[in-house]
C-alpha cells in the first residue's frame, strides 16, 4: 500500500487497481477513512475533528497532485510522494 504522505500522525495512502470514484485512504491513530479528492469522507471515520480538518487542508493544497497520482495508480505507474503539511 503506497504511502503518499505523512503529517501530524496522519498517514495518507493510495492503492493501485482501485475502483472509482477517485479517492485516497487516511489512517490516524488506528481510525481509517476513505476520502474523495475533494476531502469528503466516503467511508470509515477519522474521529478527530482536527485530523479531518488537516486532511481537508492538505487536499486543498494538493488536489492536482492527487489527481495525477490517481491517474498513475490506475495505469499501474509509480505513484509520487506528496509534500506533507508543515
Amino acid at each position: 500500500m503506497p504511502e503518499i504522505s505523512r503529517f501530524f500522525g496522519i498517514i495518507i495512502l493510495m492503492f493501485y487497481d482501485e475502483h472509482n470514484p477517485p479517492h485516497f485512504h487516511a489512517d490516524y491513530q488506528g481510525n481509517k477513512a476513505v476520502f474523495d479528492l475533494n476531502g469528503n469522507v466516503l467511508k470509515g471515520d477519522i474521529k478527530s475533528k482536527t485530523a479531518r480538518k488537516l486532511i481537508r487542508e492538505w487536499v486543498d493544497l494538493h488536489t492536482d497532485e492527487l489527481i495525477e497520482d490517481w491517474g498513475l495508480a490506475r495505469n499501474d505507474k509509480e505513484i509520487k510522494k506528496i509534500s506533507p503539511l508543515d
